[in-house]
């Protein structure tokens, strides 16, 4: 379709380089190598291209959505390829590569190649910004010991025949490998210009401590990954880090010097045996603004706080809180710490959803994985009428016309006393999810909206409006809900 367009309206090739350049950067490499066929015109262009976004995934013959084991060789070949057409065509005076992002496959000596090619370029030319996502031909779930192992192993022998790409490296994305005692360290050490780094159902074989510190890594990622301690000591320059499925271990994180950290987000299933967490004991020296924790539709996890000094001092700068996955049924007055303690926060994100296809519904594997049947926690504010002077909005998703979500808004009114909007959004829901029957009391008419709309405001001295939202979720809302 991209290139009927192109050929089928001659007045493009009239207009200057850069603007065909910004339309090229936007096509997938194998689309923008095709346009050199076009005319004289466009022969040049390709090699001029400064953003090169180069995907295994995009060499799959059309319709494929499983990749078999032969076309994981070819394809990785073909990525191989690829990168020696692209930046052979580039000679010493065209322009900067802002962006050279490759993903590829972790899987033969193609990957050594890939590397290989990179670095090379990267000796001679100025490359702004590397990137470089490793896949597994396994996903997580299929994966076994055996097969962490071998990846872990495969990563080594890459990192180690590939001294010059990794050194210029900017980002780094990795899934399922099992890293050696140094693996980490080396990595963090090699790679002196890595700003992103995110890692995905990694392990070290046994009971470890992750610990990262860098001069540059401004985004940090740890998704599903077994450790016992992840000690950030010292990031001066991180912004944003994701914690998911780390809440399991005694003392999980620890925060050090991290004083320009805005975005935060922390997420996993607590069972019976595990601690409550205070955030109030890791996120005293950092610049909190966006916050995001995710309780997997099981028990709450964070240990609601009363106004102290110090807990407002470290909720000084927030401004968004988004508590995803609450499960259904249980009452909301512990969310309301949030606002004691965090005076400026504008925007107050809560996704209350019982997620049935995902969650065990097993009663005996519950009682043998030691899941907890009571997921609520229990909170009273510190003043009995406090108010709060900046909170803007406040967003509900899975909201029911049920007595305890109904006075929950009311109490959120009247403590807000600047609250301009009010959204509710009925329950979420997935393909798989849409297969399983779900008794619902969210209003769809008109006439029920009248009604749970009166509940909630009457007697409350409040001007925000209440808006029941039964289409799509707003594009402002989804692009908040995307965090961070």
């Amino acid at each position: 379709m991209v290139m009927q367009e192109i050929i089928g309206d001659d007045r493009l090739s009239s207009l200057p380089d850069d603007i065909l350049l910004n339309i090229l950067d936007r096509l997938n490499v194998c689309n923008a190598a095709r346009t050199s066929i076009l005319s004289g015109r466009w022969r040049h262009l390709p090699a001029m291209i400064s953003h090169l976004k180069i995907d295994v995934l995009d060499f799959l013959h059309e319709g494929k959505s499983i990749i078999p084991q032969i076309d994981i060789a070819r394809i990785n070949a073909a990525v191989v390829e690829a990168t020696k057409s692209m930046l052979s065509r580039r000679g010493l005076n065209h322009n900067t590569i802002h962006s050279l992002d490759m993903d590829f496959f972790l899987k033969d000596d193609h990957m050594i190649s890939i590397g290989h090619v990179v670095g090379h370029y990267m000796a001679t030319h100025k490359v702004e910004k590397v990137e470089f996502t490793v896949m597994t031909e396994r996903d997580d779930v299929h994966c076994n010991d055996d097969h962490l192992i071998g990846y872990g192993q495969q990563f080594r022998l890459f990192f180690d025949s590939c001294p010059v790409a990794f050194a210029g490296l900017t980002h780094l994305r990795l899934e399922n490998p099992r890293f050696g005692e140094l693996d980490i360290s080396n990595v963090l050490i090699i790679c002196k210009r890595l700003q992103l780094l995110r890692l995905f159902n990694c392990d070290s074989g046994s009971s470890t401590v992750l610990q990262v510190e860098h001069p540059q890594i401004s985004e940090l990622s740890i998704v599903d990954c077994s450790f016992e301690r992840v000690e950030l000591n010292s990031l001066p320059k991180l912004i944003r880090m994701t914690f998911e499925g780390w809440i399991s271990f005694q003392d999980p994180l620890f925060i050090g010097d991290v004083p320009l950290l805005e975005a935060l987000g922390l997420s996993d299933i607590c069972l019976s045996c595990h601690k409550m967490v205070k955030l109030s004991k890791f996120l005293v020296a950092t610049s909190l603004r966006n916050l995001k924790l995710g309780f997997e539709c099981e028990k709450i996890w964070v240990q609601p706080e009363c106004l102290t000094k110090r807990f407002a001092y470290v909720f000084r700068q927030l401004r968004f809180v988004y508590l995803d996955d609450i499960p259904e049924g249980y009452d909301l007055t512990w969310t309301l710490f949030v606002l004691e303690v965090a005076s400026n926060l504008k925007d107050l994100y809560l996704t209350v959803w019982d997620h049935l296809c995902k969650m065990e519904t097993d009663e005996e594997k519950r009682k043998v994985l030691s899941y907890s049947e009571e997921k609520g926690v229990e909170w009273e504010p510190s003043t009995s009428s406090f108010q709060h002077p900046n909170l803007a909005t406040l967003i509900i998703f899975g909201f029911q016309s049920e007595g305890y979500m109904v006075r929950y808004v009311r109490r959120v009114m009247e403590a807000a006393i600047n609250l301009q909007d009010v959204f509710l959004y009925g329950r979420m829901s997935c393909k798989k999810c849409l297969g399983i029957p779900r008794a619902s009391s969210f209003p769809l008419t008109q006439r029920s909206q009248f009604v749970v709309g009166e509940r909630i405001t009457k007697g409350i001295n409040s001007s925000a409006l209440v808006h029941f939202q039964t289409g799509a979720i707003r594009a402002d809302h989804v692009a908040k809900m995307a965090f961070p």
